[in-house]
């Protein structure tokens, strides 16, 4: 069976066993044998994740990436370097301002990892900012108002031009996700069986 690749990537301190990721994988593994959804633990240094991405890139041939959060900044770093559709599901658009709140000792609350965010840290998350999209028509954004996290406009405008899915009320967790997992599916090309 000729295999097909999909990437996911989590958000900051979240893990590939968060609700989206297990929810999207399950319901993959359950009506698409023919996909195979890869979910990393990304490392907490965005060195180290850049390391990590580069190397699934040179392994898989994937026809795409969903992306929560962080995962969305990354996702629309991946879309321009390897020219795929994007889902992004509550992206954050410039994380290297946002965490600036978090510089300091951290705890992963997941894996228990003690590490510590730099200024170093945000110089490299900023260096793999894209302001433009290669093909805005492979960008699908799903954000929902209630954005506990992040402020919902900043996408809104980041990716217009993009296909947009744009929800009143939810949260950062995007509430109902389980809504769209054929429809992400589908938006890769990816729903023959």
């Amino acid at each position: 069976m000729y295999m097909q690749y999909l990437l996911y990537l989590h958000g900051f301190h979240s893990s590939p066993y968060s609700e989206k990721a297990l929810l999207f994988t399950k319901h993959v593994k359950a009506h698409y044998p023919n996909i195979d959804v890869i979910a990393p633990q990304l490392p907490t240094k965005p060195k180290q994740v850049l390391e990590v991405l580069n190397e699934l890139i040179s392994k898989y041939d994937f026809q795409g990436v969903i992306g929560s959060s962080l995962g969305g900044f990354l996702a629309t770093y991946l879309h321009n370097k390897i020219e795929k559709p994007i889902v992004l599901v509550n992206p954050a658009v410039k994380p290297f301002e946002l965490l600036h709140d978090y510089l300091g000792p951290q705890t992963h609350p997941i894996t228990s990892e003690q590490y510590e965010l730099t200024e170093q840290d945000m110089t490299e998350l900023k260096q793999l900012y894209q302001p433009e999209l290669k093909a805005r028509s492979q960008v699908w954004l799903l954000q929902q108002e209630k954005d506990e996290v992040l402020d919902y406009r900043e996408a809104l405008e980041k990716y217009q031009g993009c296909k947009i899915s744009f929800e009143l009320g939810g949260d950062h967790s995007f509430v109902g996700f389980d809504r769209y997992l054929t429809q992400i599916v589908e938006f890769f090309d990816l729903g023959k069986r």
